[in-house]
């Protein structure tokens, strides 16, 4: 029913223009604009991210966006560039190693947006 509908992903952020700042200037991402609800949009890949005020952030602990790749490590080399802090892991079954983790057919890496967000980049591994 819902297979051929498209995506949007919205996130909370505390301060919009710091938000916007980290999205534009180190994902790089091109603005859409603001939507008359407040909503600031970017598209993405054939979806769309919408960033929505909410002065009390966000509490989630877990991946709100996952950003596919097709080169995971030269990707955090250019984030890093751009100044995106990586989180790094060492628990039983999820362990960094140059911020990568191999999770079954996909590398992973973690990071937080300004506003405590997790995002993460993942790579298929080709079998």
């Amino acid at each position: 029913m819902l297979s051929d509908a498209s995506v949007t992903t919205m996130l909370p952020v505390m301060d919009m223009d710091r938000a916007r700042a980290f999205y534009e200037g180190c994902l790089g991402l091109k603005p859409g604009g603001f939507r008359p609800d407040g909503k600031f949009v970017y598209a993405v890949g054939g979806s769309t991210l919408a960033l929505f005020p909410k002065p009390e952030g966000t509490k989630a602990d877990h991946t709100a966006i996952s950003f596919q790749v097709a080169d995971i490590a030269a990707t955090i080399e250019a984030l890093k560039r751009a100044k995106v802090v990586f989180e790094d892991y060492d628990f039983p079954g999820l362990k960094t190693v140059n911020h990568v983790c191999v999770l079954g057919a996909e590398k992973a890496a973690w990071f937080k947006d300004t506003e405590g967000n997790y995002l993460c980049l993942h790579e298929d591994i080709a079998t």
